[in-house]
């Protein structure tokens, strides 16, 4: 079943969509060393796969994309990021500047999708070659993201607008390319999204046990809340 969600004009009637697929085929300089933040549309159809840890792997899902400080970023459970264009838009008009697709560094820029109420465990499939992707964890803001973008206090900010983007994980290989149809084929029930995730981490630390219901989870993020909240592994 395809992902029904409400959208604003002029994307009111809209088919849940990838508008656009962006890797970074260069690294550019970040705060904390080398970056990949800084990813470009391609109209190529683009290889993904699970790229396993994040220091001994590719780093990233997608094939020729480039991911700087594995520190942080990259693996299995942050193998894709997406963001929805309609969030995109939002922050053009409070930003007062044009965003392209790929601008927040996210390797897929949706169109119809319900990124921050997505589910952690649902699962998307993505065009005709077999690829799935299940939701794992939201973006946090970093240093990199706000050194790039220029904007002082930006953590803060995309903090307060509870729009973090949501990380997948690589459940079936296949190739994606802009225009393919996006499609929710399972949501969990627990109701744990994206924006609650979110909001538990960074601002309101109450919401922590909620989140522990989600097996789906990624399992840094699980660890975070349960040192937060003093429990053991």
């Amino acid at each position: 079943m395809e992902s029904a969600v409400t959208v604003p004009p002029p994307y009111s009637c809209v088919v849940s969509t990838v508008v656009s697929v962006n890797i970074a085929q260069r690294y550019s300089d970040g705060p904390n060393g080398r970056s990949g933040i800084d990813k470009r549309p391609t109209t190529a159809a683009v290889a993904v796969r699970a790229p396993g840890d994040r220091r001994s792997g590719p780093g990233s899902g997608l094939d020729g994309d480039l991911v700087g400080n594995r520190r942080y970023h990259g693996g299995d459970d942050q193998a894709v990021y997406a963001y929805a264009r309609e969030d995109l838009d939002g922050w053009e008009r409070t930003l007062d500047r044009d965003l392209a697709n790929g601008m927040f560094g996210e390797n897929l820029t949706t169109l119809g999708v319900d990124v921050t109420g997505a589910v952690i465990g649902e699962r998307w499939r993505l065009g005709s070659d077999g690829l799935v992707l299940e939701v794992s964890r939201p973006r946090t803001p970093c240093r990199t993201f706000t050194t790039f973008l220029g904007i002082r206090g930006w953590a803060d900010t995309f903090t307060r607008a509870g729009k973090p983007g949501a990380y997948l994980r690589v459940i079936n290989p296949g190739r994606v390319r802009a225009g393919d149809p996006v499609t929710v084929t399972d949501r969990p029930d627990h109701g744990v999204t994206i924006g609650l995730v979110f909001r538990a981490m960074m601002s309101e630390p109450g919401l922590l046990p909620d989140i522990l219901v989600a097996d789906a989870l990624a399992p840094e993020v699980r660890r975070r809340a349960r040192r937060r909240l003093g429990m053991a592994r």
